[in-house]
């Protein structure tokens, strides 16, 4: 199974008043990585210090990065219209969901999935379901967290784990299968189309 994991990092935690500065994703073909992506972007606006002392970004760092409505598109692209995975996706859904409807911003077309309840409903009795308790319950080789490609490929080693278990399982694999699973509705992008470019009358 083919699918893009993905990560944000950003200013807080409310989509309304934060800002995204950085995003990562890998792509995977079943356990395996295949390629990424991954950017820190200039949010306009300082980066309060307990989001620095979170994720270790610092304004320093996104000076003279792109900002966000310059990063979407190649995102997008990256995506393509491969099914998605995040940790605890709502609140990375809702970030990028913010500047996607802001800019009207072309986005990845596949369903959204959530990694936190399908781990819950599978991997009982673990302390909690934090991504870096799951990583290191099934001793994927990690190094940074938060971060976002790095916590993107954990999420996608964690994912497989996921789909590998389910088939184990003989459980049905189907989208609407793995939505159910994940106990709240279904998650996708807005699509917007590519706005013309203005004519010259001269």
């Amino acid at each position: 199974m083919k699918f893009v994991a993905f990560d944000l990092e950003t200013t807080g935690t409310n989509p309304r008043e934060g800002m995204i500065v950085e995003i990562g994703a890998v792509l995977f073909d079943g356990d395996r990585a295949v390629k990424g992506f991954g950017t820190l972007v200039d949010p306009g606006v300082p980066i309060p210090p307990d989001a620095s002392a979170v994720n270790g970004i610092t304004d320093e760092m996104v000076r003279g990065k792109p900002r966000i409505d310059a990063v979407l598109g190649g995102f997008a692209d990256f995506c393509g219209t491969l099914p998605l995975v995040a940790h605890n996706a709502p609140f990375d859904y809702k970030f990028l969901l913010e500047d996607v409807k802001l800019h009207r911003a072309a986005a990845p077309k596949g369903l959204v999935l959530d990694t936190l309840p399908l781990a819950r409903q599978l991997f009982p009795g673990l302390p909690n379901y934090k991504l870096w308790t799951l990583v290191r319950h099934f001793g994927f080789p990690s190094g940074t967290f938060h971060r976002a490609e790095e916590d993107s490929a954990y999420c996608g080693l964690l994912f497989a784990k996921i789909i590998e278990t389910l088939e184990k399982r003989g459980a049905p694999l189907g989208e609407a299968d793995l939505v159910r699973m994940c106990g709240r509705e279904e998650l996708r992008f807005p699509q917007y189309l590519p706005q013309p470019d203005q004519l010259s009358l001269f």
